[in-house]
């Protein structure tokens, strides 16, 4: 997709805006038509961005990407294929109170570039996204299916105990 006609039109706009007032505000629109470029490029690409995330939502389990190729974005998406169907209904809520829990909120998750393709492929053998394998990860170990809780401390009669995960 290429973002320059949507740039052009507003630099176009801005100057026929500029036209109604005098010779100072109209070299003032030409200055800023020459420095808004980036300015309006990434605020095009942020809603561009946003627009993928709301369309991922009801996709899920299948995704709509944005991509920079040079300077354009680029959409890239992902459908569903019928196994990782299966495995979303599988996964959905048990009750209608889990599912109105909240909204659906993005978070930057940094893992180990050695754990990146191992959860690629426990993903890929569910035929689920990468981000709903994640998220059903999460939720078995806060569901406590997981084998107990991360650094919860539990006291016990003889003294402390403490379960979760120990690399």
């Amino acid at each position: 997709m290429h973002l320059s006609p949507y740039i052009d039109g507003l630099r176009r706009e801005l100057a026929l805006a500029a036209e109604a007032g005098g010779e100072e505000t109209r070299a003032l629109a030409e200055r800023l038509s020459a420095t808004i470029e980036s300015a309006a490029r990434l605020a095009l690409l942020e809603a561009l961005s946003a627009a993928a995330d709301e369309i991922t939502r009801e996709l899920a389990p299948g995704s709509v990407d944005v991509r920079l190729r040079g300077r354009d974005p680029q959409f890239v998406v992902t459908l569903p294929t019928p196994q990782a169907e299966v495995a979303s209904e599988a996964a959905a809520p048990a009750s209608s109170a889990e599912a109105e829990e909240g909204a659906v909120i993005r978070v930057a998750l940094r893992v180990p570039e050695q754990l990146k393709p191992r959860i690629d492929e426990a993903a890929g053998r569910e035929g689920i996204s990468v981000n709903s394998w994640l998220v059903r990860a999460v939720s078995s170990v806060l569901d406590g299916a997981g084998g107990g809780r991360p650094g919860r401390r539990e006291r016990t009669p003889t003294g402390q105990r403490y379960t979760g995960w120990v690399r």
